[in-house]
């Protein structure tokens, strides 16, 4: 009898409500302590973390790439920190990014998965072709998607003409602005975005297209929008995306982006011919129909808004964004401007247009865009990595599944590599004899399984494009206004802040 009521008193005293509630908190942190584990010693150092959130609230993620620039000089060119339970390890300078992206490029060819697609109505296997998991799918969709855009001009003299034609359009918007000040982000999105829409939907769109003006402004706002703690906070408890104000505040835009591709996509269903391929949107649905009986299919309607929409915000926003950071500089440095007018002036004078083949005559022109690219660092983080094995990277243990961020930053501004890495110093790139000298740290592309596709059409944009800008005028600050700051703005991509310019036909 004694021994029962020991007993009972065990049991009531274990469930005693402040035992309860201790044992509870116990746990809690127990569990949270081992998702929160690291790989021991061998792992990148990390600053502390707090439990359940770990550095979420030590990282400004309205400014990353100034976070991780503190956090490198503390802990290194590899660290780590952790977004709640999930590790991160961020790669610094040219020889370790050089080797995580290239050297262990299959063993970082993964990305993270990406839950908050589900909310906006995706197939888990359907992330297109820049967040796709790395994998056959991958492999299959971005093979489809390169092949498509070679059929469509990509590294073809078509594709050269339709952009020095585009190129052309922009410069008759510019002349309507009779040298009076004028903001050009929306014009040079506009040309440049052309260029790839011709290729996808078959069509370019005029500079005074309400409709599509408003696209063009959706998306800056959805890259703003993406950016600072709440998003982050959301993809790790996607519970929160049942309060419909949160939801609505984040997904806005990327709704009206994806609604605008689907009827686009709709338009085409309607009028879709399998003998006659108009665009990249005709050659995915004459893909669909051929594989639609396969138990794994990747060529599905998700799969083509998905990558639909990769294909136009990437060829839209890193090259009108570093267009707009070329005026900035050339309105900031008259006398680089005014270089850059001879070389073009001397090598193609004013009775043609720009062509690829000048490119190799004007060494210092090329030079300028380089530089342009290098100093203003479109894409500081790149798109996030992670592994997909067990690998080492400059010397640290990295585990499978663990998500990496290569600090292009950190690479286009490596002291230990460029001589003036925060300068605007176009020499980067000439030898002693002013011929043309392209680095092996210059990775505005990123590098690796990884890089992007359309760089190829980037380098056309951005030459023929520039070219053919200043070959017609002479761009300056509006009298009266303060000197435009170099330093950008960061959602996603580095942008320039806001300035006008005049431009004077030469």
């Amino acid at each position: 009898m004694e021994l029962l009521a020991a007993l009972k008193s065990l049991l009531a005293s274990c469930f005693h409500a402040p035992s309860l509630f201790l044992f509870f908190v116990t746990f809690i942190l127990l569990v949270d302590f081992m998702k929160r584990r690291k790989g021991g010693s061998s792992y990148p150092p990390a600053p502390p973390s707090w439990p359940f959130v770990g550095n979420l609230l030590q990282v400004d993620f309205r400014n990353l790439p100034g976070s991780f620039d503190k956090l490198n000089k503390k802990f290194g060119n590899v660290f780590s920190f952790q977004m709640g339970w999930i590790n991160i390890v961020v790669v610094n300078g040219y020889d370790a990014v050089k080797e995580a992206l290239v050297t262990k490029s299959e063993d970082t060819a993964d990305r993270p998965p990406m839950p908050l697609l589900e909310n906006l109505g995706f197939r888990k296997d359907c992330e297109g072709v820049l967040m796709a998991r790395y994998g056959r799918g991958w492999k299959d969709i971005r093979r489809f998607t390169i092949s498509t855009l070679r059929n469509f001009g990509l590294g073809k003299k078509s594709l050269e003409e339709r952009v020095s034609q585009e190129a052309t359009c922009l410069c008759a918007a510019f002349e309507t602005q009779d040298g009076c000040p004028f903001d050009p982000h929306f014009l040079i999105n506009n040309a440049v975005s052309n260029v790839i829409c011709s290729i996808v939907f078959g069509v370019r769109f005029e500079y005074d297209d309400e409709k599509f003006q408003r696209m063009l402004h959706v998306l800056d706002e959805s890259l703003e929008t993406g950016q600072g703690l709440l998003p982050q906070v959301m993809s790790l408890f996607p519970v929160l995306l049942r309060i419909p104000f949160l939801e609505r505040k984040v997904f806005r835009p990327q709704r009206e982006i994806f609604g605008f591709f689907r009827e686009i996509i709709k338009e085409h269903q309607e009028t879709f011919d399998p003998a006659t391929t108009r665009d990249f949107i005709d050659a995915l649905l004459v893909e669909m129909e051929k594989t639609k009986d396969s138990p794994s299919n990747i060529f599905c309607l998700d799969n083509l808004i998905f990558t639909t929409s990769d294909l136009f915000v990437a060829g839209t926003e890193t090259t009108s964004t570093t267009l707009r950071w070329g005026l900035l500089y050339m309105i900031l440095y008259q006398d680089i401007q005014s270089e850059v007018h001879k070389e073009i002036d001397t090598v193609i004078g004013r009775g043609r247009k720009p062509t690829m083949e000048d490119q190799i005559n004007l060494p210092f022109t090329n030079a300028v865009i380089h530089e342009i690219q290098r100093c203003g660092d479109i894409i500081p983080l790149s798109l996030p990595h992670m592994t997909c094995r067990d690998t080492e990277i400059q010397g640290f243990f990295i585990a499978k599944g663990v998500g990496i961020f290569a600090n292009l930053t950190s690479v286009l501004k490596d002291e230990t590599v460029w001589e003036r890495p925060h300068q605007f110093y176009p020499e980067h790139f000439l030898d002693a004899d002013n011929n043309f000298v392209k680095r092996d740290a210059f990775m505005p592309f990123s590098a690796g399984r990884r890089v992007c596709l359309g760089e190829n059409l980037a380098r056309m944009e951005l030459f023929l494009f520039f070219t053919t800008l200043f070959q017609c005028f002479t761009f300056t600050i509006p009298r009266n206004q303060a000197r435009p700051g170099e330093d950008p703005v960061y959602s996603f991509t580095h942008s320039p802040q806001f300035y006008q310019i005049c431009a004077e036909l030469r």
